[in-house]
């Protein structure tokens, strides 16, 4: 009889969870080092800002509206950066308007905030710039009177707007990292999915395509992310001097996303196919001994192509990008199912699977679509 594996005590249980939690705090905490030192940055400059050179007391809206505009969302861009900052300064201005009108008190903040929402609704159908000018408004009327006059708020907050969006310019996030992270990422789990396709082909087992098709439909969030993240990327190279140098290189891998698209949507159809024609055995011995060492040069190729994007120089992404396009075209001069052994109706429509996912990395590695065609074989 199998023996039943103990639960692990609830002490060991618990001390492990908090590991994990402090790991995953410290590297949370690690990676937002940059961006708390630019909060810390801005919110701080405008408080001084509008102390020391305008001469206001104790200017908290200054430095929140700073906070809140390069707080941490999860891309700071311009454009989110002046949305939460337009929200914040008109939120506080007709704050600053309405309780010079209606004055102070609890119904007065309802009818501020009621009237701030709307007003933010019929401006903007961002949720981000909703809520901070209805709750920027709110606040002005709840709190204390400025000592320095009725629209004094009203400058603080335009300062730490104007200096949020300044340092964004000027001390921007590499804006090659989220863009980077997320096509390594794919190309990661791409390759990984091609080569649990060769064993699949290599063990003869139609779980492991089944898992590998799993594993290529798991690359559908890092697809997802590239578009949005290409563009805040490059609308930061546009404006901020120090990310200038990277435009090229991210205009040349978001021209590149439609081959990235389809040679995951291509290969999620060859691991659901390769399920069918091994649950079938309609794989030749020698078609299988061809056909997985291919597939092992491919996901190597696939790998190649996750190092470039990580490289930092142009240099080291075109020596692995041309790595990956001498293993791609080597793969490809063997698609054809002769050559190959592979026989029958299920095993020839495997490999002319296998060919316009080969043409897309390809194109993906950099090569033009003529090049790319002209690597596979003709078949007869």
């Amino acid at each position: 009889m199998a023996l039943k594996s103990k639960a692990k005590p609830l002490p060991q249980r618990v001390s492990g969870f908090l590991a994990a939690r402090n790991r995953a705090g410290l590297l949370r905490a690690r990676n937002s080092l940059p961006r708390i030192l630019r909060m810390t940055m801005g919110a701080i400059g405008a408080f001084w800002i509008a102390e020391s050179i305008w001469g206001h007391t104790q200017p908290i809206f200054a430095a929140t509206s700073a906070l809140i505009s390069l707080g941490f969302g999860a891309s700071t861009t311009i454009r989110k950066t002046a949305e939460v900052a337009l929200g914040c300064t008109l939120g506080v201005a007709l704050g600053d308007t309405l309780m010079h009108w209606f004055g102070q008190g609890i119904w007065q903040a309802a009818l501020v905030m009621s009237l701030s929402l709307v007003v933010a609704r019929y401006l903007d159908s961002g949720a981000i710039f909703s809520t901070q000018l209805g709750m920027q408004s709110a606040l002005v009327v709840l709190l204390p009177v400025s000592v320095d006059g009725p629209f004094a708020r009203s400058i603080d907050a335009l300062t730490g707007s104007l200096l949020a969006l300044l340092v964004i310019v000027l001390w921007p996030s590499d804006p090659r990292r989220t863009p980077v992270s997320a096509l390594s990422d794919l190309f990661k789990e791409l390759s990984e999915a091609i080569l649990e396709c060769s064993w699949a082909i290599r063990d003869d087992d139609r779980r492991s395509a089944f898992h590998a098709l799993i594993k290529a439909r798991a690359t559908q969030k890092h697809l997802d992310k590239l578009p949005s993240a290409f563009s805040a990327s490059k609308e930061l190279a546009m404006i901020s001097p120090t990310g200038r140098r990277h435009r090229h290189e991210l205009n040349r891998l978001s021209e590149r996303f439609n081959h990235y698209d389809w040679t995951a949507r291509n290969l999620r159809v060859f691991a659901r196919r390769l399920s069918s024609v091994l649950s079938n055995g309609a794989l030749t011995p020698e078609g299988a001994e061809a056909l997985a060492p291919l597939l092992r040069e491919v996901s190597e190729a696939v790998n190649s192509l996750a190092h470039s994007v990580r490289e930092q120089t142009l240099a080291g992404q075109q020596k692995y990008e041309r790595a990956a396009i001498r293993q791609l075209e080597s793969a490809a001069a063997q698609l054809d199912p002769e050559s190959l052994g592979v026989q029958g109706l299920q095993g020839e429509g495997l490999i002319l699977l296998l060919r316009p996912m080969i043409v897309d990395l390809l194109e993906s590695a950099g090569r033009n679509h003529d090049e790319a065609i002209a690597a596979l074989p003709k078949l007869s």
